[in-house]
């Protein structure tokens, strides 16, 4: 599994001239800093007297944003594992017409699946900057620039998943699929960058009252 690696040897994996890991797994790893950033904005500001009135919303975006960090985390195995059965599948013998179907039939469905797990990273991303945006603006202001960042972090997760969700609709022949999955990825992209927006926002004005 990439995410029990010490981070050194994941980065020499991920620099290798193996095409897994890859930007999928970078984007949802790129999720699960963020999660663990928004964590830390909590557990910062759980316990001080000076934030009593935010104690119980803290605990609670504590625990969703580590139930996010969760699902981002094996989403980092699960990226790797989806572009390997696409590889799989396209290493299947294709010597007789059966066999070109069957093959055919085997990369169409790794494929959908590939596409489906950065996508899902981007579901999940939406959710977590929401929380971010909360530790923004109530959390210890000593670590906002924290909630800064991992807001940023999400969004860039958001936007490298968008990335490889489109290179693998691009191969795909079902075109009701691919327009519908396409108008996802847009709208999920559109709401992100303004969440972004709305993150900075938050973060800046309160940097400028620390």
């Amino acid at each position: 599994m990439l995410v029990t690696k010490p981070v050194s040897a994941f980065l020499d994996e991920l620099a290798s001239h193996s095409p897994a890991p890859g930007g999928g797994s970078v984007a949802a790893l790129a999720g699960a800093l963020g999660a663990a950033l928004t964590s830390m904005v909590c557990n910062l500001t759980i316990g001080k007297k000076k934030y009593a009135e935010v104690q119980g919303d803290m605990k609670r975006i504590l625990s969703h944003a580590e139930d996010m960090r969760a699902q981002f985390t094996s989403l980092v195995d699960r990226d790797t594992d989806a572009f390997n059965k696409v590889m799989e599948a396209f290493s299947l013998p294709k010597e007789t017409e059966p066999q070109i179907a069957l093959r055919r039939a085997a990369i169409n469905e790794a494929t959908k699946e590939a596409a489906l797990v950065p996508l899902e990273v981007m579901k999940h991303c939406i959710d977590a900057i929401a929380l971010a945006q909360e530790v923004a603006a109530n959390g210890n202001p000593n670590s906002i620039s924290d909630a800064g960042v991992s807001a940023l972090m999400l969004h860039a997760a958001s936007e490298g998943a968008a990335l490889n969700v489109k290179l693998n609709l691009s191969s795909l022949a079902d075109v009701e699929f691919v327009g519908w999955k396409t108008e996802e990825v847009d709208s999920l992209l559109k709401t992100s960058r303004m969440m972004l927006e709305e993150a900075m926002e938050i973060v800046t004005e309160r940097i400028k009252k620390v």
